[in-house]
């Protein structure tokens, strides 16, 4: 949701989607400026601009997915089942664009697909299918498969990293 909810929206929705979507920016915001995710991001920039970030944040996403044991108690499987049946008891509440898209995150299970290449090919070549320019985004695996033990190197250094801060973040979070 805290990608499809702009502004001071956020005000709009009970205490704890609040959190969450102020969460979720502060995730972004820290990633984006973090030393070790901007060593990955400019690997990509000249040939992805802009979009490097994002492609970054997939990239990560795909490390998460696979190393998801590392990380969590639950299996892959079982947090996603867990995370959509959640998410779809609050459809009602999310914005437009999300409701349209959550059947097919669910239908495609995204975040288990993310664990596999093909799966994360699957979500880039849809993201640059939608975008304004020429991302080229679709063509970003072949840069994951080539550099893939040093952006994944640079994933387990900045997860427990990213997991800390947000931990501490949460901590003084307070909504009003």
């Amino acid at each position: 949701m805290g990608d499809f909810v702009k502004g001071k929206d956020y005000l709009n929705y009970p205490e704890n989607i609040a959190k969450g979507i102020v969460i979720h920016r502060e995730i972004d915001r820290f990633t984006d400026t973090h030393q070790i995710a901007l060593r990955s991001k400019d690997k990509l920039r000249v040939k992805y601009r802009h979009y490097a970030g994002v492609i970054v944040d997939m990239f990560y996403d795909h490390f998460l997915a696979k190393n998801f044991s590392d990380y969590h108690e639950l299996s892959l499987q079982e947090f996603t089942e867990k995370q959509f049946v959640f998410l779809t008891g609050y459809i009602d509440s999310m914005p437009e664009k999300a409701q349209q898209m959550l059947p097919y995150m669910i239908r495609n299970n995204w975040l288990l697909a993310y664990a596999q290449i093909e799966g994360l090919h699957r979500a880039l070549s849809g993201m640059s299918r939608r975008t304004k320019f020429d991302s080229k985004m679709n063509e970003s695996v072949q840069d994951l498969v080539a550099h893939y033990a040093t952006f994944e190197n640079e994933f387990r250094e900045f997860f427990p990293i990213v997991k800390a801060y947000v931990s501490d973040f949460k901590k003084d979070l307070i909504i009003s």
